[in-house]
């Protein structure tokens, strides 16, 4: 672990006994391990692997998107392909949802035409992301925090709508229910400016990390 990475962790057990708790009794160098490895720079086919594995487990997931890249001779198909495919024949080839071959192709329009410039999203603040994000049919908060979070590796980002937060939050501070949005930010007021850390901590605690 990096000075960094250790400067981080000792914020968050410093900031909140309860997580000082959890992260002890985990693996933290694993974990900073696992947030390294998710960066990614192709932020186009993160966002296709991301609308795909909607709704579906991750071996499900990974099945279609095979399906989707064996239709484009093995890779990640380009915009203008995913408008240009017969849209029936792109749902039966990679076994896709009618809803889910609407999104691609929102996707591949807010791209075509300019309207979401993938490029410039490493230079947004993690606001705008999520605006010019969620303008695309099918890309809601979530998948615009997981996008922040393990392809843009924004440092802050709090997953306030993901189940498995949610659940682990509750179990750890004692709460009769699963916490609505405001009240996840209010716990997680001392986590910043580190709160993707601590979701990741937070998911590994239920060794649910999102696929």
């Amino acid at each position: 672990m990096n000075k960094r990475d250790r400067a981080a962790v000792e914020h968050l057990r410093g900031a909140d006994p309860v997580l000082r708790e959890l992260i002890d009794s985990l693996d933290s160098e694993a974990v900073m391990r696992f947030r390294r490895a998710r960066i990614a720079d192709d932020h186009y086919g993160a966002l296709v692997r991301s609308i795909v594995g909607q709704q579906l487990s991750t071996k499900a997931a990974r099945a279609i998107y095979a399906r989707l890249t064996d239709r484009f001779g093995g890779r990640t198909p380009t915009p203008v392909e995913v408008l240009e495919d017969d849209p029936d024949g792109l749902r039966t080839a990679a076994g896709l949802s009618h809803a889910k071959v609407r999104y691609l192709r929102s996707l591949a329009e807010h791209v075509v035409d300019g309207s979401v410039e993938l490029e410039k999203l490493d230079r947004l603040p993690d606001v705008e992301v999520i605006s010019e994000l969620t303008a695309v049919t099918g890309i809601g908060e979530w998948s615009s925090h997981m996008f922040l979070m393990f392809h843009l590796g924004r440092p802050d980002v709090l997953a306030v709508g993901d189940l498995g937060i949610r659940k682990a939050v509750q179990l750890r501070y004692g709460l009769d229910a699963l916490p609505d949005a405001p009240t996840l930010e209010r716990i997680a007021a001392p986590w910043s400016p580190y709160r993707t850390l601590s979701c990741l901590f937070l998911w590994q605690s239920l060794d649910a990390v999102p696929a």
